[in-house]
């Protein structure tokens, strides 16, 4: 299993992650830590970052924009993603390697 902590309610599946911003492509780089470490171009200015977040997990995931959301840390490099729609094994298996 993977060593990112997913926690799944009746709202969707939670996990934390690493954001670093202004990276030279968008890609999910892997766990560190209990958080899944993302790379997104976008700077942290006006909500940009945080919407190639959602971009990047969406598209990785397979799933509409609408079923991920930022649930908390909107202005941190660390957050907390809600994917709804996708199982706690679902998420491990199309965002690790």
């Amino acid at each position: 299993m993977s060593a990112i902590r997913f926690t799944e309610t009746a709202a969707g599946v939670t996990f934390p992650v690493k954001v670093q911003p202004r990276a030279r492509r968008n890609a999910v780089v892997g766990a560190v830590g209990e958080a899944l470490k993302l790379q997104v171009t976008a700077p942290p200015e006006d909500g940009r970052a945080n919407e190639a977040v959602v971009e990047l997990l969406a598209g990785t995931l397979g799933v509409k924009r609408r079923q991920v959301e930022i649930v908390a840390g909107a202005t941190s490099r660390e957050k907390v993603v809600r994917v709804r729609g996708v199982s706690c094994g679902e998420l491990a298996t199309r965002l690790l390697p």
